[in-house]
């Protein structure tokens, strides 16, 4: 499934000019475990509405900048800057609370609750009364309950799973269960939406679903995407730019067209047969 624009930089199509301004901007990151250099001085940005794809060969460092998009990782070195607000690193309380929500390449789902429930997790941050209440559903909460649960029974339709909603996440196959943790991530109505290999362990027909429910959150909802992804025709199809990481360095960083003609990135990781 492709885009039907030219990305962030190309033409003058409906994409091209609904992408904003800059949302999000990693400054020369730099991240170590003792002393094994996992990010070296990384430095890109995220505009508003785009979809922006980090890629690179296992070992590249992709997972470990997504942690520290969202709190997970703190960086020795480097800055985070998201909506206008500067950060040295984010906490993941911080990072979900201020609007960036995050699917992991290893579902952690909880697997006896129904896929309702499990999606009813992403609304814990916008319940406003405390536990106790939560837990009685009496008075105030029970009224702020059933509007969350609209909220969760409007992303069930839209990723077409009402026939599995009372369903247990567990019973559920690989594909299914993926889509269960995509609207978990959507129940935070988050402005930016970080996935990590949303695809893995999908067949032809559930990757074209997910390219489908990944390009209507970001062209219906407006949500900025950056995601990880190995499959490459994915990547060149929805992505509006690409960034490329190789042992922990920037080599590219582009359009999909500019990205697939480096040569750096052709010898690292396309292969010199592209």
């Amino acid at each position: 499934m492709k885009r039907d624009d030219e990305g962030a930089t190309g033409g003058t199509t409906t994409n091209a000019r609904r992408i904003g301004d800059v949302i999000l901007s990693l400054k020369n990151i730099s991240l170590s475990f003792g002393g094994v250099k996992a990010l070296t001085d990384i430095s890109f940005d995220v505009r508003k509405h785009e979809i922006r794809a980090i890629i690179g060969p296992n070992g590249a460092g992709k997972s470990s900048m997504l942690n520290v998009i969202n709190g997970v990782y703190r960086p020795q070195q480097g800055e985070i800057v998201f909506q206008g607000k500067h950060r040295k690193d984010m906490n993941t309380h911080a990072a979900a609370k201020s609007g960036i929500a995050r699917t992991f390449q290893n579902i952690a789902l909880f697997k006896g609750m129904s896929v309702l429930d499990n999606i009813m997790t992403g609304r814990n941050l916008k319940m406003k009364s405390n536990l106790l209440l939560q837990a009685l559903r009496w008075g105030p909460a029970e009224k702020e309950e059933i509007a969350h649960r609209v909220k969760v029974e409007e992303i069930i339709d839209f990723l077409e799973i009402q026939h599995i909603r009372k369903t247990p996440v567990g019973q559920l196959p690989y594909g299914l269960q993926k889509r269960v943790d995509l609207g978990r991530a959507l129940a935070m109505e988050p402005e930016v939406l970080l996935l990590d290999e949303p695809m893995a362990g999908m067949n032809v027909e559930e990757k074209q679903d997910m390219c489908r429910f990944i390009l209507d959150v970001n062209d219906q909802f407006g949500t900025t995407v950056v995601l990880i992804e190995h499959d490459m025709g994915v990547v060149m199809d929805i992505s509006d730019r690409v960034v490329v990481l190789d042992y922990g360095k920037k080599i590219g960083d582009g359009t999909p067209d500019e990205v697939r003609g480096n040569e750096d990135v052709i010898r690292a990781y396309l292969g010199t047969s592209h």
